[in-house]
């Protein structure tokens, strides 16, 4: 796949996936096109050699995996872990709001969003819902407006002259977006706009009613390819769908003896304790059913190894003096190897030295970042991992601006670079 081709088909994973429930749904589907069987938890599961499977958890995590025809005891997995989730606003629970005649909705912030942006954007709104069907039992599905629905305009500098200096946002107050004018019509509300939505979107459904739901607002503009030489990709939720996308295309395009393994887990942006994130028991729950036995799966976790891929902060060169200038990735310059002292990234000199030698090999960039040392470091799921598997790690990721924007940037080249350096990990055997 060329870089232009990859790159196309990143940003149509993007624009197909708003939410973790469809960047699930998404990444199902390309595995099974791929030839991928899809499990299911809650049967016996068959596995053989050379046999290509995926199962999901909660419709928002996904783990794909190859069985090798070497026994995962004898050579461990090789593991890619990824995030489905990206810092939003999502949508409250009883969210109908009537303000000045201005039909809004209830919003909480998700994650550590970088909120600013978030104003005068052309908003949608998609997620899941759980319904009644005609027989009275209750089923889920996935909903998407796909077009403009909302917006949270934001207010003129000439109400607030120090805007350009200081302007806070307070979260319960500002965010509610706005939606409708309804005038003198009977009042909507918001789940009767999903039943609606549902029904035209589901028609083989009967709905009856709309439950509960689980909605994120998201931009509507499309993800680009941007510079003077198309040198940049701009898109929202590059962290981590990139990672995502790029170890799934890693994954189905692999070779070797060893088993491998992609696992992409909802919540990290929430801290990943839950059912499907990477700190409950999805992934260890998959290794269990390759590895029958605690001994078989003491010895896997031994000689198997994870890169944690996830976004890594690119030297921004109008804040450059945020950076530690000897550890400040460049855009296009390869993917990135990131360390903390204080374990907020999993990456040691033994798991590190094997991936630079790896690219090394392969005649890929490799770069390094360590935050400044009087700033406080973000985490992944490496750590997480690491601690809850006791596999060893590496943390690494394409280097990235607007980090939790609603609309991030990358290098147009890393994401090659990243396919590549994955691919021949996958193939590795040591």
């Amino acid at each position: 796949m060329t870089n232009h081709s990859l790159n196309r088909s990143l940003l149509d994973f993007i624009q197909a996936s708003p939410t973790p429930f469809h960047a699930t749904a998404t990444l199902k589907a390309l595995f099974a096109d791929a030839g991928f069987s899809l499990l299911d938890e809650a049967r016996d599961w068959r596995l053989e050699s050379g046999g290509r499977y995926v199962v999901t958890r909660n419709d928002s995590s996904l783990i794909a995996f190859v069985v090798g025809d070497r026994s995962p005891a004898e050579a461990g997995v090789r593991m890619l872990g990824a995030h489905t989730d990206s810092p939003c606003l999502r949508v409250k629970p009883q969210a109908d709001m009537s303000n000045n005649g201005y039909y809004q909705l209830g919003v909480e912030v998700y994650g550590g969003a970088l909120l600013n942006p978030w104003f005068d954007r052309d908003l949608s709104l998609a997620g899941r819902i759980c319904f009644r069907d005609g027989n009275g039992r209750p089923g889920t599905t996935l909903i998407d407006f796909q077009t403009p629905v909302a917006v949270i305009p934001s207010l003129a500098i000439h109400l607030d002259r120090e805007a350009n200096e200081s302007r806070r946002i307070n979260a319960q107050q500002h965010l509610p977006p706005v939606l409708m004018q309804p005038g003198d019509a009977e009042p909507v509300t918001l789940r009767q706009l999903l039943l609606q939505l549902a029904r035209e979107q589901h028609p083989e459904t009967a709905i009856e009613a709309v439950l509960e739901h689980e909605l994120s607002l998201y931009d509507c503009q499309p993800g680009a390819l941007v510079g003077l030489q198309q040198e940049f990709i701009a898109a929202a939720r590059l962290d981590n769908l990139l990672s995502c996308f790029i170890g799934a295309r890693a994954l189905i395009d692999s070779g070797g003896s060893a088993s491998r393994l992609l696992v992409c887990s909802d919540h990290e942006e929430v801290g990943s304790t839950s059912a499907c994130g990477a700190d409950g028991p999805f992934l260890k729950s998959v290794l269990e059913r390759l590895c029958p036995g605690p001994q078989e799966l003491a010895r896997c976790v031994n000689r198997s190894l994870l890169i944690s891929v996830d976004n890594a902060h690119g030297i921004h060169p109008n804040y450059a003096d945020r950076h530690d200038a000897r550890h400040g990735p460049l855009l296009n310059h390869g993917p990135v190897i990131k360390t903390n002292a204080n374990q907020r990234y999993a990456s040691n000199s033994e798991t590190a030295g094997l991936f630079r030698l790896l690219c090394e090999q392969a005649e890929i960039p490799v770069q390094s970042f360590v935050v400044r040392s009087d700033m406080a470091c973000g985490s992944t799921i490496g750590p997480i991992t690491a601690a809850n598997i006791g596999v060893r790690t590496l943390d690494i990721g394409v280097a990235t601006f607007a980090m939790h924007s609603i609309r991030e940037l990358a290098g147009a080249h890393d994401t090659q670079y990243l396919h590549r350096a994955l691919r021949r990990f996958l193939a590795h055997s040591h």
